[in-house]
């Protein structure tokens, strides 16, 4: 019985016997954008965790270009075994697919949707030295120049279209100046090289704190609770409401039994005090989620985002 019990085992395929102890290696967590923006930071807070509680390394993998699409594709066309994952978004699973003719994945049907992580509202930023230091006075120069120049982390973000919709609210023409990534242009936004940036909180909360840049107000329906004292964007009697969110996704055919389990994990982490603490500090809530609701959610988004990037006329660069 015990010799007909191993040959049996054996003609199972490896990746079924290894399923039942998954993770037996390092998982590699792709961030589809440079390092430091607020994919990036999210994405390290999160995999920190989560590798504590599975018992194996998270690792964060950046890959960032065309609009998140390439990491994006690189975890779709991944085998499905766990060890490959990717810091969905708002960007590369809900405007790059209506932005790009051919991008190279299905967001729906290429990927396993386990969890979202976070959503947070986007902040209007500028340099601290600028003559521009409320909303008032923003809105006061954008009139008398006719239009807004912002840095955006790329052509397509969440932030940018709420810049888009930031220059409809106030009349005014948009000049956009992309990036890749948050990191490079909250940089460059620091260093005066540039007017203005709209980015979410995570990212840009840090330098907010440090002094190193200027808040004016954020994108959201209500003030951020980690930021109290910012106004929002309707408070100063400009009707646009605008978040970035971000999940946890695997290629499509992952396994129900690992799709269960990290489900399980990031809610845990989730839950955390420390871990929701420091999300909600940084002005991105984290909203409880299973993989039937994120994946109900992100066609949801997708069906939002198409026309106002056909509104906007975007075009990809």
């Amino acid at each position: 019985m015990k010799r007909r019990t191993a040959f049996a085992l054996g003609l199972l395929p490896l990746a079924a016997r290894a399923q039942g102890a998954w993770p037996t290696r390092p998982i590699r967590l792709v961030v589809p954008f440079a390092p430091g923006g607020t994919t990036d930071v999210v994405g390290r807070i999160v995999a920190e965790r989560l590798g504590a509680r599975l018992g194996q390394p998270v690792v964060v993998e950046n890959r960032a270009g065309a609009g998140a699409t390439l990491g994006a594709q690189q975890v779709a066309r991944a085998e499905p075994d766990g060890y490959a994952l990717v810091v969905s978004s708002s960007t590369s699973h809900g405007v790059s697919p209506a932005l790009y003719p051919n991008i190279p994945y299905d967001a729906l049907r290429d990927f396993t949707h386990v969890a979202m992580i976070a959503r947070s509202p986007s902040v209007l930023l500028v340099n601290p030295n600028s003559a521009v230091r409320t909303l008032a006075d923003f809105s006061a120069a954008a009139h008398a120049a006719g239009e807004i120049r912002f840095a955006v982390a790329g052509i397509g973000t969440s932030s940018h279209l709420a810049g888009v919709r930031l220059a409809a609210a106030l009349g005014v023409r948009t000049e956009s100046i992309p990036y890749r990534g948050a990191g490079p242009a909250l940089t460059d936004l620091i260093g005066g090289v540039v007017p203005a940036m709209l980015d979410s909180l995570p990212s840009a909360g840090a330098h907010v704190r440090a002094g190193a840049l200027r808040a004016l107000a954020v994108s959201g329906a209500e003030r951020a609770a980690g930021f109290p004292d910012l106004p929002t964007l309707r408070e100063g009697g400009l009707d646009v409401v605008s978040y970035a969110w971000f999940g946890i996704s695997g290629p499509a055919g992952l396994p129900a039994a690992i799709t269960d389990r990290l489900s399980r994990e990031i809610r845990a982490v989730l839950t955390d005090p420390a871990t929701r603490a420091r999300l909600e500090d940084l002005g991105g809530a984290p909203p409880d989620t299973t993989p039937e609701s994120y994946t109900a959610f992100v066609r949801d988004e997708l069906a939002a985002f198409a026309p106002l990037v056909r509104a906007a006329g975007l075009q990809p660069q």
